[in-house]
Parts: structure tokens; sequence; C-alpha cells
């Protein structure tokens, strides 16, 4: 609910949960703390799923792969920006922290020669996330493993006819 509405009303996040306003502020003082704890389980979950990647031992392709499918059950469970979260500086250095652990990843990824290198700094670290929220929003439909397969193979092989070509002849 707060995804799609991040000004969601107490009331109504209590309404839309079946239980009663009062039993909401038992648990959460305020909408604050409860945007709080998503925002701290949305992290938690990340974190886990950065972990069971395996993106320093694991073989590039696989822990590229397991880590797409991960954030993609992240982004289904917890769909809300943790942008807005950013004021916070526990958020923010762990954010930061998670960012880092994955841009290290693509950086070993580039250096074994999964990802192409040539592009402006930043620009896989950007365009990863951009495509895993774009599966999650549009191909809903999808199990996660099959999301993860559009976003890895759009990634790696591109959109353009010459890449299909390409993994047609070898193929």
């Amino acid at each position: 609910m707060l995804a799609e509405d991040p000004g969601a009303s107490m009331a109504s996040i209590a309404a839309e949960a079946g239980v009663d306003r009062r039993t909401l502020y038992r648990r959460f003082a305020s909408r604050e703390e409860l945007l709080e704890a998503v925002y701290e389980a949305r992290l938690e979950a990340i974190g886990q799923a950065i972990g069971d990647a395996r993106l320093r031992e694991a073989p590039v392709a696989v822990a590229l792969h397991r880590y797409v499918e991960n954030i993609i059950e992240v982004n289904r469970t917890w769909p809300v920006d943790l942008a807005l979260m950013l004021g916070t500086e526990d958020v923010r250095q762990r954010r930061d922290a998670y960012v880092a652990e994955v841009d290290t990843f693509l950086q070993r990824a580039t250096d074994e020669g999964l990802l192409r290198a040539g592009f402006p700094d930043g620009w896989i670290s950007d365009l990863l996330p951009s495509l895993m929220k774009l599966v999650v929003q549009r191909l809903p439909e999808l199990s996660r493993g099959q999301a993860a397969d559009v976003v890895v193979d759009t990634l790696l092989r591109g959109v353009g006819a010459e890449a299909s070509a390409h993994r047609s002849v070898g193929a």
C-alpha cells in the first residue's frame, strides 16, 4: 500500500491490513515509526539477497543471476523506495555499503569478461537496478527465475538486432 501511495494514512493502512487503527498504533507509535520498520525490513532483505548471491565467491554468471533473482524477490516483497529514507544516516550508510558491494562485483564481472568494459562510470550499476525494477513492474506474472532470465539476458546481450544475431550464431 505504501508503494502505491507513500502518503497513505495509518487509518487506511490499518483498514487494508484488516486491523483496527488502535492495533496498528500499539505496534507503531507513529507513521514515521511504521515507515522506518518497512525500510528496515527492506534493507535487511537486500543485505540477505546480496549475501545469498555470494558475489565474491560464486562464478560471476551464477552470482549475477542469483543476485538478480534475489533482488527481484525483495522488490516484489518490499516495493518501497529507499530514497525516501536516505535522510537517515544509518539507512544511507547501509545502502551505500550495499551499493559498493554490488559495484565491486560488477567490476569483477567486467574484469572476468562477463560484462563489456568501456561504459561511462556507474552506467551498469545504474542500469541493473532499473532493469530489475522494470521487470517487477511490467512482468509480474513471471517467476523470479524467469524475471531474472529477462534481466540478465537484457544486461548481457542487449536488445538490438545485432545482439540477437550474435546470440543465434553462437547458440
